[in-house]
């Protein structure tokens, strides 16, 4: 956890510098995320800091699930300018990273809806898996507006995030990966590297990907050809596989 939090600070601190040096085309310009600009990517990890700190703040979400309830958030704050974003997004997430990282000694897990239940001592892997992957692959090129080069992809900020990667992968894909006949071995390399097998029984795939590679296409932010990614063994395991989701 405290890597996480770490990580979490880390790339707080980036997200201002970015903010604070966009003209208002970019603000406005569309985002990796379809239908939301480089605004609405700020609002949205602003307001899930407010989820920390105080959910009642938010707009109600009727019990949405968690994709729909994100665009609900936004929408919440689309009227704002983006100065009001950013002043927003620097004063909440001071106070929610603290909380997290208050968190770090509880032994009581904690239900998220449709994304699972996880412990609450790791929730900050969450937010650090979010704001890794909205911050490189939302906002920057290929698929972000922005030009230049995006904050590192180190072992800091990717080891929690694929620690998150790894507690979701099986919650957020039950369905999917009980029709996998076998496992499918995933060898992550490079910062944060590690081994993670997907379903239960003997290995019928495996999959080798950088870690930077693995948490663009695990979110569906690129594909396995254009990632560098070597896929071998079973085609119906690694078809499987290659539809599998984490939010």
């Amino acid at each position: 956890m405290e890597e996480a939090i770490e990580a979490l600070r880390a790339d707080r601190e980036a997200l201002l510098e970015i903010g604070e040096g966009l003209s208002d085309a970019a603000w406005a310009a569309p985002s990796g995320c379809p239908g939301w600009s480089v605004q609405d990517v700020f609002a949205h990890m602003d307001a899930l800091f407010w989820m920390v700190v105080d959910a009642s703040s938010l707009p109600d979400t009727g019990g949405a699930p968690t994709e729909e309830a994100q665009e609900i958030y936004v929408a919440g704050r689309r009227s704002w300018s983006a100065d009001r974003v950013l002043e927003d997004y620097r004063s909440v997430s001071t106070d929610a990273i603290e909380r997290l990282a208050a968190l770090a000694t509880e032994t009581f897990d904690l239900p998220l809806g449709d994304l699972g239940t996880y412990a609450a001592s790791s929730l900050g892997n969450a937010f650090a898996f979010d704001h890794y992957t909205h911050i490189r692959a939302d906002l920057f090129a290929p698929r972000g507006p922005l030009p230049g080069a995006a904050p590192p992809s180190d072992a800091l900020r990717l080891a929690p995030a694929l620690a998150w990667v790894a507690a979701a992968l099986p919650q957020q894909n039950a369905d999917a990966i009980a029709t996998l006949d076998g496992s499918v071995e995933c060898e992550i390399s490079g910062p944060g590297g590690r081994r993670l097998t997907i379903g239960d029984g003997d290995s019928t795939a495996r999959i080798e990907s950088d870690g930077a590679a693995f948490v663009r296409w695990i979110t569906h932010r690129g594909e396995w050809d254009e990632l560098g990614v070597v896929a071998t063994g079973d085609p119906a395991s690694l078809a499987t596989v290659r539809e599998l989701r984490v939010f």
